[in-house]
């Protein structure tokens, strides 16, 4: 009996790791970036300490992966945890939200961490590394897992797990440490010494946890200071205390007691008063020009419709503009090395004309607007535009905020705004859910409904719009004067009953299981509202499930 790592073939041999097989075929490295850090068999992520139980086809996944970077970024926070267990056994560590190439982590505790303590949590990791402990994982019955963590003191796991519908419960934990145990939502490293590479940076009451470069992983990311991006984070979190939805678990409570109802008004009214302010702040400015930029499924266009009804509230005849107008015709536009367009490069536009056309607006003149046509694929005539005074231009689109769309015009007439989905939502105090999934699932709501695409269709297309991203819009994300975070704290409960059972169609077979099947994982946890009556015609959900009153014709 045969099975295949990476396409190559080798015996099978009865309790044999995938590490084992790995390292038999020359197939491990010293090199982080040649490493393999989990493996995937038949559309799910494996440790690599599993021994397959018969002949298979193993794909071995790296730090290149999302599902291996995962399987780092959780072994490093589970370090984090031991060490933070051991020399500061009486602060709670909640992990958050992304920022930058890092991790944000709250330090709660009598006193905050110091720059020594900080200076000792760091060499503890780096012991915890260097002696290689083994992270042994441990299927648990859901009573004997509720019974430790209650014991332990881990409240957060313990209301977590009251609303898990299956009867076992996997857990990690390190021989070093018998006394703690910890689950993640995600693979780890088969043990310590794979995650050398990380840093910790101080900042207040809290840490960034920084992870490798994306240019060179070999090194830690450097710090890099994101205030606006953090601003709108502790927003968010704070909306999410006031309002009792910070966790899984809060959410499913009011979804239970019927509470939801008043976390959307609630919810909807804090994001209405927000568009009020920023609009406020567009006008104090005398902005002619509103730029408008975000990620895919990030609430782009309802952002910037919400905004010019603030602005017509106050007075003023806003304009919309689409930088997708200005796309090059596709029979002209070069292709890459693989022979394809790249339709999120900034060359796909023609940023040349885009910038004359804006200063002979703010400059009071008429200028002949493009009209792109995505059916022939190309311009398709002119329309004449003349900005009166009560008339500000608001423009959307991926590259809003990139320095080339504004040439050498006044930047004190353009007010420039990021856009994305930024939850701060955790299922617990150690497992965040992600920004992208979160995007994703919106995504996939709205093209299935919009577009009749297939689930796999919109999760294989994934990885080139979040590399799109990566490039052209999160460098520039701290451009901008303000950021709107349009997440909703009452939004799984409702994206759940319409992406649920889709997901479940996804086929082991399928090449796109294994992301199918991670957002399950956590849509598990999250109890189904059925609200829509509840949900503003305005809202940015409506972008999603339907019923946004901005688009209709009439």
């Amino acid at each position: 009996m045969n099975i295949t790592v990476n396409k190559i073939p080798c015996e099978f041999v009865e309790g044999r790791t995938i590490l084992e097989y790995a390292c038999e075929l020359g197939l491990d490295s010293d090199e982080l970036f040649k490493k393999p850090l989990a493996a995937m068999i038949g559309g799910k992520i494996y440790n690599l300490g599993y021994a397959p139980k018969g002949e298979c086809s193993i794909r071995l996944i790296g730090f290149s992966n999302e599902f291996g970077k995962r399987a780092y970024d959780c072994s490093l926070e589970f370090i984090f945890m031991l060490a933070m267990r051991k020399l500061f056994p009486k602060h709670r560590a909640l992990v958050q939200y992304p920022l930058g190439e890092g991790v944000y982590v709250q330090i709660k505790g009598e006193t905050p961490l110091t720059d020594e303590d900080v200076a000792l949590l760091k060499s503890e990791m780096r012991t915890i590394v260097d002696n290689a402990y083994p992270f042994v994982r441990r299927r648990l019955d859901i009573k004997t897992a509720l019974e430790f963590f209650d014991k332990d003191g881990q409240s957060d796991k313990v209301e977590l797990l009251k609303w898990r519908k299956f009867n076992y419960f996997d857990t990690y934990s390190c021989p070093e440490y018998s006394d703690y145990m910890d689950y993640y939502y995600g693979e780890l490293t088969p043990h310590s010494g794979y995650i050398r590479v990380f840093d910790l940076h101080r900042l207040g009451d809290a840490l960034v946890m920084l992870l490798p470069s994306k240019e060179d992983p070999s090194r830690p990311a450097e710090y890099e200071e994101s205030p606006r991006m953090l601003a709108v984070f502790k927003q968010t979190d704070d909306w999410g205390r006031l309002m009792t939805a910070s966790t899984v678990h809060e959410l499913n409570r009011r979804v239970e007691n019927g509470s939801i109802r008043e976390l959307v008004r609630v919810n909807e009214a804090l994001h209405e008063k927000n568009y009020s302010r920023i609009a406020d702040e567009i006008i104090e400015r005398g902005a002619k020009a509103i730029m408008i930029a975000g990620p895919s499924s990030s609430g782009k266009t309802t952002s910037a419709n919400r905004i010019a009804t603030q602005l017509r509230a106050d007075g003023l005849d806003p304009i919309m503009l689409s930088l997708d107008d200005y796309y090059i015709d596709r029979d002209k536009m070069e292709r890459d090395k693989n022979g394809e367009l790249d339709l999120e490069h900034i060359n796909a536009l023609d940023t040349d004309r885009f910038v004359k056309d804006l200063r002979i607006l703010l400059s009071g003149g008429e200028a002949e607007i493009p009209q792109f046509s995505f059916i022939n694929q190309r311009r398709d005539g002119f329309v004449p535009l003349k900005l009166s005074k009560d008339q500000p231009l608001i423009i959307e689109g991926i590259h809003g905020l990139n320095p080339l769309m504004l040439g050498d015009i006044d930047p004190s007439s353009v007010f420039r705004i990021y856009v994305s989905a930024l939850p701060t939502m955790n299922l617990d105090d150690h497992n965040r859910i992600h920004t992208s999934d979160l995007r994703l699932l919106r995504r996939l709501v709205r093209d299935h409904a919009n577009r009749g695409a297939s689930m796999e269709h919109t999760i294989g297309m994934w990885p080139s719009v979040r590399r799109g991203e990566a490039r052209w819009i999160f460098p520039y994300q701290e451009n901008a004067d303000r950021i709107i975070n349009t997440t909703l704290h009452y939004e799984l409960s409702v994206m759940k009953k319409y992406i649920f059972p889709l997901l479940l169609e996804v086929k082991p077979e399928s090449e796109h299981y294994c992301a199918a099947r991670a957002i399950l994982k956590y849509l598990n946890y999250v109890l189904e509202a059925d609200i829509e009556d509840e949900i503003p015609p305005t809202s940015v959900l409506r972008e999603f499930i339907g019923g946004n009153t901005f688009y209709r014709k009439s």
